[in-house]
């Protein structure tokens, strides 16, 4: 039995289709970079290590998928989330949808999102998903 989304983008997705997973890496690899964080920052986020720099260039261009792992799955599916919540929550200003990774949130205890998920990992992309959804509902 293969893997299937259960993400915030699309949760019928059939994440075991090597097509799907170049689509998902492309649009994921996009997000960040409209995040205007660094390689290593997106690498983490992806839950990759340092070495594997080589390959964001390949997922921008849809040239490699993104792996088959539920961990990496999760993250793009939260990475997406986010992305969904925001575009909602400030639809006519991207700089801030873009920028409120890096913008600290009192309710976050003065931390950016950004540091919540470097800091917590996994967790920390789940955490940020929800109260970028909690906000988009207040």
């Amino acid at each position: 039995m293969g893997l299937t989304a259960h993400t915030f983008a699309d949760p019928i997705a059939d994440l075991d289709d090597e097509s799907v997973r170049h689509d998902l890496a492309r649009v994921v690899a996009a997000l960040l970079e409209k995040w205007a964080l660094p390689t290593e920052t997106q690498l983490a986020l992806l839950g990759m290590s340092p070495e594997s720099r080589k390959v964001l260039p390949q997922f921008r261009r849809g040239e490699r998928a993104l792996p088959n792992t539920r961990d990496t799955l999760d993250r793009a599916g939260y990475l997406l989330g986010i992305h969904k919540a925001l575009r909602l929550l400030f639809p006519e200003d991207e700089a801030l949808r873009y920028g409120w990774v890096r913008r600290r949130n009192k309710m976050l205890d003065g931390k950016q999102p950004l540091e919540v998920m470097l800091d917590e990992g996994l967790v920390g992309l789940a955490r940020i998903a929800r109260f970028a959804d909690f906000q988009r509902g207040q």
